[in-house]
């Protein structure tokens, strides 16, 4: 991290193991969907989430996450959206973002985005992780008590006998097994040498107005703003923006062409892991190496369906709830309850601007008020 501070060290125990999986219930659904529904090889997206959880691991000590960007997904499987127009808007998100890294932009819109829209970006995103629980959990009652039983129960007893949170790391292990004794092991499938994959011109207008703009704005408040602003109350330094913002556009720029699914970083999944129990970087690199042996041995989507629907919510609430507790974090409960519930009731976009006239407009009544008191 940047600033006077040594680098923390990198710790490889059972809190980072932990802490690997705490982001796991928001990214396999996400990438099997996708891979599925738009064509996508799910060795491609694994090898790439693989090797970027690694490389973040070492360069910022801390658990920083790597997630699909999410608007993108969920757009390309309610629309069915090309590989091509997922590509193009992969592609103008790297540039985009690695061209804002290195310029004094993100530390502008640091400034004039109030924290309180950026904690209801964080409380939205809590509340459309239980919504997506819901729709897990819907076949899979059983199953999802199951699962919080194990993790409540698991979480209880780790705080009793002072030994490191694997409630987690325990209830996906379950899951794997179960599912192994019940389908069977699947079967191994190698990757094949990567090939050059770039969009055509006709996907890049489509990608432009359904998935940039909405993503980039996603991407600003919650990849960037709101993982900075988890990173100093969870670790006690700020990430700069910028330097979050030249990640996201590297690993866009250099996976995207070669099948990758843009990706970007992510609040929520810091918050996940280190609910889980990882306070450094030797928890992505956990990660990593458990997306590299999916993307290696198990390419094919048999391995990630072992897992029933109601372990991927169980995991989505408790992530939401470590999310929340932070969203709630605020200065003005007006503005950020308003974007949470306008995220949930339409979307985010609408959210953030109906955040951000209402920030500005108490910001202007109360400068009013004050101007006004000291003139009488």
């Amino acid at each position: 991290m940047e600033g006077s501070e040594p680098l923390p060290e990198i710790k490889f125990g059972l809190n980072e193991l932990a802490g690997s999986v705490g982001d796991f219930g928001t990214i396999l659904p996400l990438v099997l969907a996708v891979s599925a529904v738009a064509g996508l090889s799910l060795g491609y997206i694994l090898l790439f989430f693989g090797i970027w959880f690694i490389i973040t691991g070492y360069y910022y000590r801390i658990p920083v996450p790597i997630e699909p960007m999410k608007v993108i997904a969920v757009v390309a499987i309610a629309e069915n959206m090309s590989a091509g127009q997922i590509a193009a808007a992969g592609l103008i998100l790297g540039l985009l973002f690695f061209a804002l890294g290195h310029g004094k932009w993100l530390d502008v819109l640091e400034n004039y985005i109030p924290r309180s829209v950026i904690r209801g970006i964080q409380l939205g995103l809590a509340l459309l992780l239980v919504r997506t629980s819901i729709g897990f959990v819907a076949g899979d009652l059983v199953v999802f008590g199951l699962a919080i039983t194990i993790m409540a129960g698991v979480y209880v007893v780790s705080r009793a006998i002072a030994v490191p949170d694997l409630s987690a790391v325990i209830l996906i292990g379950v899951a794997f097994g179960t599912g192994v004794v019940l389908h069977g092991f699947p079967a191994m499938a190698l990757l094949p040498l990567p090939h050059l994959f770039l969009p055509s011109p006709g996907d890049i207008p489509a990608a432009l107005g359904t998935l940039v703009v909405p993503q980039g704005l996603l991407t600003i408040t919650n990849a960037i703003l709101a993982t900075s602003l988890l990173s100093r109350d969870l670790f006690g330094q700020a990430l700069k923006p910028a330097r979050l913002s030249r990640t996201i556009g590297l690993m866009n720029l250099t996976t995207v062409p070669f099948g990758g699914f843009p990706m970007c970083h992510g609040a929520g999944g810091m918050a996940g892991q280190y609910r889980f129990g990882a306070r450094t970087g030797g928890a992505n690199i956990y990660a990593g190496i458990f997306f590299l042996l999916l993307a290696f041995l198990f390419a094919c989507p048999d391995v990630l369906s072992l897992v029933s629907d109601g372990v991927y919510a169980t995991l989505l609430v408790f992530v939401a709830i470590e999310l929340g507790r932070h969203g709630i974090k605020t200065e003005s409960y007006l503005v950020t309850g308003l974007i949470a519930a306008l995220s949930v009731l339409v979307n985010m976009t609408l959210a953030f601007a109906a955040g951000m006239c209402l920030a500005y407009g108490i910001r202007y009544l109360n400068k009013r008020g004050r101007k006004n008191t000291k003139d009488q």
